[in-house]
């Protein structure tokens, strides 16, 4: 069993909806949907072209995956998450935007959001207590995509190679795509079709606890924590890489 948190809002959310139908799949109940058309594609070639960020849900990472320790059960972690989610405070994002990372489609922050940014971080720090260390197996296979040595240096500290100075926010919406027109079709359809949540600020009261069953079973909603403390999430980390950097997969 793998844990994570992510970010994600109530299921009867604009956001929530438009990202479960754009990926097929809604990570509340496992059910599938039915994905909106593409002019000119095949509704199985979208299919094709979605199969990683559909089986983690529509989500953006916050704590990325990772087992418990031995001695911790999961009423201790909903226990933890509980405690952090009573202690952080609601807050308001600059918005999102449809983006390519590299070959990957995403949406992204339409501005620098320190908010967003210190939030992600205080759920490394929160939960950090009950991961788990990584494995021989997944610090080698990490490292396959060629690390810095910062990056390696908190993948060795927190299990993950992009948090904190390295950290960039982003709710996949495609696997990598290799073809220029596909790449093109897709990022037009997806600015039309998260155009009702794009371009302004959005209140941010929720982060949910995903589970992975087995390795490489879809991952799907636990339990969704509600924000209702009082502590600020500003960020004091070094400033994050710009928005048009070249990202490896951060799931």
């Amino acid at each position: 069993m793998r844990y994570a948190l992510y970010f994600a809002l109530a299921r009867t959310s604009p956001l929530m909806q438009l990202g479960n139908g754009w990926l097929g799949r809604d990570p509340f109940d496992g059910k599938a949907l039915s994905q909106p058309a593409i002019p000119g594609m095949a509704p199985s070639r979208f299919a094709e072209l979605t199969t990683d960020p559909r089986r983690y849900g529509f989500h953006g990472t916050l704590r990325a995956p990772f087992h418990v320790k031995p001695e911790i059960s999961e009423q201790d972690l909903l226990k933890a998450a509980v405690g952090f989610a009573a202690r952080t405070a609601p807050f308001t994002t600059t918005g999102f935007k449809v983006a390519a990372l590299g070959r990957f489609l995403a949406l992204v922050p339409a501005a620098p959001d320190a908010a967003l940014n210190g939030f992600a971080d205080a759920c490394v720090e929160a939960l950090e207590p009950l991961r788990a260390p990584l494995s021989d197996a997944d610090l080698a296979r990490r490292r396959q995509s060629a690390l810095s040595p910062r990056q390696d240096a908190h993948l060795v500290a927190w299990g993950y190679p992009y948090v904190f100075d390295e950290f960039r926010f982003h709710m996949t919406l495609s696997n990598k795509l290799e073809d220029e027109g596909e790449r093109e079709a897709l990022t037009r359809a997806a600015e039309r079709h998260f155009a009702p949540v794009t371009g302004t600020p959005l209140a941010v009261d929720s982060f949910g606890l995903y589970v992975e069953p087995e390795r490489n079973a879809p991952f799907t909603v636990h339990t969704l924590f509600s924000l209702s403390g009082t502590a600020g999430t500003s960020s004091s980390a070094s400033p994050r890489p710009a928005a048009d950097t070249p990202l490896a997969r951060t799931s």
